[in-house]
């Protein structure tokens, strides 16, 4: 009975202990499969990002090359004046999110463009004005766009992140402890079963004696 009490709650820990590595186990696959796909993904959105910001980069270029051509050839008074009185339109941004892999990313979206009046006259203006303030508006879209995906591409850098450490902490510190117990629970599970064995033949020999 004394025999039974010592090796049934280390039978019943040692059950517990293999559930829970097993369990981490599958954890572990899981958050790595979420950690590759959410590489893969990033990366995706990373070369799209790229290719948009050089989009938007070139077109922000044109639109100083067309104001700069504007200033070279109108009267800097008139100029400012001419901006001053081009005014200016309020623009409705709206703001959505959607799950990419259990990372909420914001999607930003912008009223669509209604024809704009300019307020200033013709006559003394150089049409590279009109030129840089249409490529400026036309440009808004593009940018808001921008400004979307790059807190998109920051927040899945952080879930990455997040994930590397869970993944990381599973499998170089919970999973190997698990293994460790289970070898040292056997292990004493073994040696109490050979003592018990050695005890047993003991009382036979002193059985067969008598």
């Amino acid at each position: 009975m004394a025999n039974k009490l010592n090796v049934n709650p280390n039978r019943m820990m040692l059950n517990v202990i293999k559930r829970r590595l097993a369990a981490a186990k599958r954890g572990h696959k899981l958050l790595k499969d979420k950690q590759d796909a959410l590489i893969k993904q990033f990366l995706q959105k990373a070369r799209d990002v790229k290719d948009l910001r050089e989009k938007v980069e070139a077109a922000i270029f044109a639109c100083y090359r067309s104001f700069l051509m504007a200033r070279a050839q109108m009267v800097p008074a008139v100029l400012e004046q001419s901006l001053l009185m081009a005014g200016g339109r309020e623009t409705g941004v709206h703001v959505k999110t959607r799950n990419l892999m259990s990372v909420v990313v914001p999607e930003y979206t912008i009223d669509k463009a209604e024809e704009h009046v300019k307020g200033y006259g013709f006559a003394m203006t150089s049409g590279s004005l009109d030129l840089a303030l249409e490529q400026f508006q036309e440009l808004l879209p593009d940018l808001i766009r921008l400004a979307s995906e790059e807190k998109a591409l920051r927040l899945m850098a952080s879930e990455i992140e997040r994930t590397r450490r869970r993944v990381n902490a599973l499998e170089y510190v919970m999973i190997p402890a698990f293994e460790e117990t289970i070898r040292d629970i056997t292990m004493r599970l073994d040696e109490m079963e050979r003592s018990n064995l050695s005890r047993l033949m003991r009382i036979k020999e002193i059985v067969r004696s008598h």
